[in-house]
């Protein structure tokens, strides 16, 4: 699965930190996408949270899949619920899906560069099975 190590790393460094006292790990990534670029800028991305370039963030309440369909293929993937849905204004006042408050968002691996991320967000009431419901996706490269 292409997320058990970012993301499993982070799980465990976020569980020690909360010990320790010292804030959660996440990744770092930097916006390629001519959409990313425009809109969310650079992220970071942890099993907890996503948090866009200008500051605002979407906090997760639950991983409800780890597996999800692209482009009719199942890959491993983090899909989160959001706690409470938004469309939040980003970079250049654009909205992160455009058409409705984001429910739910999916991040997985590119199959022919395993450098870069896949972010998804949707706007469905019913958890997403596949990439065919998103309002929108961005594409990032690890720092």
């Amino acid at each position: 699965m292409m997320f058990a190590r970012p993301f499993g790393i982070a799980l465990v460094l976020a569980a020690a930190s909360v010990c320790a006292g010292s804030p959660a790990f996440a990744d770092s990534l930097a916006a390629i996408s001519s959409t990313a670029m425009a809109i969310t800028g650079d992220i970071e991305l942890d099993d907890f949270e996503i948090v866009f370039e200008n500051g605002e963030t979407l906090e997760f309440d639950e991983l409800v899949a780890d597996t999800f369909m692209v482009d009719g293929e199942e890959v491993g993937a983090s899909v989160y619920s959001v706690k409470t849905p938004a469309d939040p204004v980003l970079n250049n006042d654009n909205l992160l899906c455009g058409q409705g408050d984001v429910t739910y968002v999916a991040a997985w691996g590119d199959a022919s560069d395993d450098s870069l991320t896949i972010v998804a967000v949707f706007d469905t009431q019913d958890v997403p099975d596949s990439n065919a419901d998103m309002c929108a996706s961005y594409t990032y490269e690890y720092k």
